[in-house]
């Protein structure tokens, strides 16, 4: 029964979210459909219950979340509306390392900079994801790494590692 608890919450909170409801059928309703999701998903999804309902990763989830969509977000906009009103662009594909060790925090990152505007992953391997980048500042891994998926690796390795 491994994921199931930590994966019904998690569903139970986003049908409450999307729902924007709380009268007591809505709870029921949603209640019922996060225990079906969990006791489906749970096992693919979860590797460890006690990570899985750590508060302290709920916690970096959550402040990873705002600063994504007010930092993150609003930087790369910004940049991108700069980049098409001035017509300066060098689009290319650079090479990132990524120093993370699980498949979940892997994706986070791809995730995190294929959402971001002016940037997506094209490609992953064990160790680099290959990123189509708007403006290309460098090829240099490292350096590419650090103004591309820096910050997005520290809040994966605080939640998912």
């Amino acid at each position: 029964m491994r994921g199931v608890l930590p994966t019904a919450l998690l569903a139970f909170i986003t049908y409450v979210l999307f729902t924007g409801s709380a009268t007591p059928y809505d709870l029921f309703t949603g209640a019922i459909v996060a225990v079906g999701v969990g006791l489906l998903m749970g096992k693919y999804v979860v590797q460890s219950d006690a990570k899985a309902l750590n508060p302290v990763r709920w916690f970096w989830s959550i402040v990873y979340f705002i600063w994504y969509m007010l930092v993150a977000e609003t930087k790369s906009h910004i940049d991108v509306i700069r980049r098409i009103i001035t017509g300066n662009y060098n689009p290319g594909i650079v090479k990132v390392p990524v120093d993370v060790e699980t498949s979940y925090a892997k994706t986070l990152i791809a995730n995190s900079i294929t959402n971001t505007p002016g940037t997506y992953v094209v490609n992953m391997d064990e160790k680099y994801l290959y990123v189509h980048w708007i403006d290309v500042a460098t090829e240099d891994p490292e350096k590419a790494r650090e103004e591309i998926s820096a910050d997005f690796e520290r809040f994966a390795k605080r939640i998912l590692e």
